[in-house]
């Protein structure tokens, strides 16, 4: 199941030969990011990475915005420079548009019909241009050193308009990709301003989300990179037992490993997770989280991670994840 000789240690620390050499598998990644302010070079550079491993499909999220921040962008920004490509690239919406309108009508107590409508207009909107559905959107996001979004942004899983959006993705079939820190009880968050000072309880908040439309595909991104060390296998098991509906990303990056990472300090899968994986077979895929700046791209950390865990996977589990739950849940072309 090796990638190469070496693949046993974590990929940065894999020769360089091992760690760029390309999966000896098709696989799908289902959540990486572009850069928006030159989408034409980071889509080329996509590409080229797509074609470098073996990698079939890859899904675009738009970035989770706050309400308010100036640098929101969404699907109209980069969508000229994905079309020529949409056979292998899946393009999400509504990061830098529905995610605002979520976090301000939670902060501001408007969710009556006139803030359903505008949420139902923009969301329909942006289905009509060819969104494989919409995310990336984040109910519960911390402001953390280094690179990212600046904004802290919560609202319940289960807020008024969260409820009509997964309402509308249930019409359409489409999926909405959530990223949401663990928070199964209130909890100080130990993070300085803008993030706040008490976490919110937010796993009962999700389950209710779950069950007001069990036609919405929810996947919850980034397990494995876990911010709260509360994102357990252990906690993770009970939501997807009582929700069909529940999907989850696995994302694993050296850099920046979490609390919960799924891959030991070996670079081995750890059997805790592969017991997850293997309980529930068709609830996981891939999604890196791999950016596709020049700086980004040309490390492939990510990316070069979720290689490896793939390949540590027993066939046909492994084709599952990386193959044929992302083409389903995103209605991708085999």
């Amino acid at each position: 199941m090796a990638l190469c000789a070496g693949l046993s240690v974590l990929p940065f620390a894999a020769p360089a030969s091992c760690a760029d050499a390309p999966a000896a598998f098709p696989f799908v990644d289902a959540h990486v990011h572009m850069d928006d302010t030159d989408p034409g070079p980071s889509v080329a550079l996509l590409i080229r990475s797509m074609d470098a491993r073996h990698e079939v499909h890859a899904v675009i999220q738009t970035m989770p915005y706050g309400a308010g921040n100036p640098e929101a962008w969404d699907i109209e920004k980069v969508q000229a420079a994905v079309k020529a490509q949409a056979g292998r690239i899946a393009l999400m919406g509504g990061g830098g548009t529905l995610n605002p309108m979520l976090v301000e009508a939670w902060r501001t107590g408007d969710s009556g019909p006139q803030a359903q409508a505008r949420l139902r207009a923009r969301a329909e909107a942006i289905l009509r241009q060819g969104a494989a559905g919409f995310g990336e959107l984040s109910n519960e996001h911390f402001v953390l050193p280094g690179p990212g979004i600046k904004d802290y942004e919560y609202y319940p899983a289960n807020s008024p308009l969260m409820l009509l959006l997964a309402d509308i993705a249930a019409e359409h079939n489409v999926p909405i990709d959530l990223h949401m820190e663990a928070v199964p009880a209130d909890m100080p968050s130990g993070l300085p301003a803008p993030n706040a000072p008490t976490l919110h309880a937010n796993f009962a908040a999700l389950e209710a989300l779950l069950a007001h439309n069990p036609r919405a595909k929810i996947v919850w991104a980034h397990a494995g990179s876990d911010n709260t060390g509360l994102r357990t296998p252990d906690r993770m098991r009970p939501l997807l037992k009582a929700h069909p509906n529940l999907y989850m990303e696995i994302k694993f990056d050296p850099g920046a490993p979490g609390k919960n990472p799924p891959l030991g300090a070996d670079g081995k899968l750890l059997p805790q997770w592969l017991s997850l994986f293997s309980d529930f077979p068709d609830r996981f895929i891939l999604g890196t989280d791999q950016h596709y700046d020049a700086a980004a791209a040309a490390a492939a950390t990510r990316i070069k991670a979720g290689v490896a865990l793939l390949a540590q996977l027993p066939e046909p589990l492994r084709h599952r994840i990386a193959v044929e739950n992302p083409e389903r849940i995103y209605n991708l072309k085999p």
